[in-house]
């Protein structure tokens, strides 16, 4: 029997969710634990993507097989009771034998978090900083974004993907007070792809990269030609979106 779970976590901690050789990952703390609680080994847990070292998700997916049936809120409370205080998960359901947390997602949304004064409650929580930036440049930029396909300018190099092609249906900023957020949602995302955006729109905020010239770096298909990548504690996974679930 195959089940989805559903987790959050703070990524501070975590060198993403992908198991590392060498380093705490996500994907391994969950699975350690999954595989105690239920009492078995073998137990291979797939994400519904990656999030880098110190990325955050405030909703991430992934499924796992198992033999038996699962009592969803003992498993649950176990798990949270013997998880860090770092990761949560809300809920485990069964789904199809053939459902699949990554290759099934058709839309997956992030949000980048900033903020232009100094806050003590926000670090590693969120992005400090404090120059001017001109939101609505940032925003007919961000918007430019749904004309396009191809976002290989923002993608880190040397990746093993076949494609750059993404359809994105929503990127813009909101400003409050002193908080500035972005939100990007997209069928998929390639490594890198939206704290590259993020540097990028930054720039175009500081009026060092106009609306034309933001078009020439998506049409070069050049990582060199995009502006730098935001630090990555201010980006969250926030929802997965599946056809098959409201």
């Amino acid at each position: 029997m195959r089940f989805f779970i559903q987790l959050s976590y703070n990524g501070t901690n975590y060198h993403g969710w992908q198991f590392q050789p060498n380093a705490t990952s996500v994907q391994e703390t969950l699975t350690k634990a999954l595989c105690i609680i239920l009492n078995q080994n073998d137990i291979e847990i797939m994400g519904a993507g990656r999030t880098d070292t110190g990325v955050h998700a405030a909703q991430m997916f992934a499924h796992f097989d198992y033999p038996k049936m699962i009592d969803s809120n003992t498993v649950v409370h176990k798990l949270n009771s013997f998880l860090p205080q770092d990761i949560a998960v809300s809920h485990i359901f069964l789904v199809d034998d053939n459902a699949h947390a990554r290759f099934d997602a058709t839309q997956r949304t992030y949000e980048y978090k900033m903020h232009t004064a100094k806050n003590v409650f926000l670090e590693k929580l969120s992005w400090y900083y404090n120059k001017d930036l001109n939101i609505e440049a940032m925003n007919q930029c961000a918007k430019l974004l749904l004309e396009y396909t191809d976002f290989q300018c923002f993608s880190k190099v040397h990746t093993d993907v076949n494609t750059f092609n993404c359809t994105i249906t929503e990127a813009y900023w909101k400003k409050e007070n002193e908080h500035l957020l972005f939100t990007i949602s997209a069928d998929r995302f390639l490594r890198n792809m939206v704290r590259a955006i993020v540097g990028t729109l930054v720039y175009v905020g500081l009026e060092k990269i106009s609306l034309s010239e933001f078009k020439t770096i998506i049409e070069s298909k050049d990582r060199k030609n995009a502006g730098f990548s935001v630090p990555a504690h201010g980006l969250y996974l926030t929802k997965i979106k599946y056809d098959y679930m409201v």
